[in-house]
């Protein structure tokens, strides 16, 4: 029965070139979770903009560049643009969960099926949430000062804290990422470590 088992179940996955390829764990729930609200993070200040870019009120006096007059106009395309770009960065996250964060999809030209090496993912992953984690929380200690909201052209009252309960989840994007990413280094290397990684068992005798 072992050896049926064996002869049953499915080869080791092999690179473009032919080696095997380490085979990390299954990602942990936590890590899971935090790599799926990374996106949501981001959601509410691109939906913030988009209302700005397609002319809703937001309580920009009438003398600022982000008065409702302004817009629709250019100023929509950008903050469009803004928005979606952030929304894609955030969904990169959930590579560091998925397959295709591990192997490069084969529909990908000339690199398609080849592994993708451990550091070539960390290290961007580590900076993004390095400068987002230090950008975020420099934005918060000068929230309310003269150059961001405290201008009195910019929005006060309810409108304000529409404003930064909107831009307040950002606050959680670089560490939710530098999370993901140490779970995704941890797994990844644990998997190389593994005898199995590079030399698979050879199938039992009958």
């Amino acid at each position: 029965m072992s050896a049926e088992r064996d002869l049953a179940s499915p080869p080791p996955r092999a690179d473009a070139d032919g080696a095997p390829s380490p085979r990390p764990s299954r990602p942990s729930r936590p890590a899971r979770w935090a790599a799926h609200t990374v996106p949501f993070t981001l959601l509410p200040t691109g939906l913030w903009r988009c209302a700005m870019g397609f002319g809703v009120p937001l309580g920009f006096a009438s003398t600022s560049d982000l008065h409702e007059s302004h817009f629709p106009g250019w100023m929509t395309l950008y903050v469009i643009a803004l928005s979606v770009f952030a929304e894609a960065l955030g969904l990169l996250t959930l590579g560091l969960i998925q397959p295709w964060g591990e192997t490069v999809p084969r529909w990908i030209p000339f690199l398609g099926g080849r592994r993708i090496p451990v550091l070539c993912a960390v290290i961007p992953a580590s900076l993004g949430a390095l400068a987002v984690t230090s950008i975020t929380i420099l934005g918060a200690f000068t929230w309310n000062a003269p150059e961001n909201l405290a201008e009195i052209s910019d929005p006060y009252g309810p409108l304000y804290w529409l404003q930064t309960a909107c831009y307040a989840p950002l606050l959680a994007w670089g560490p939710l990422l530098g999370f993901v990413t140490v779970a995704y280094y941890r797994r990844r290397r644990a998997a190389e470590r593994r005898p199995s990684a590079t030399h698979p068992a050879a199938p039992a005798p009958r």
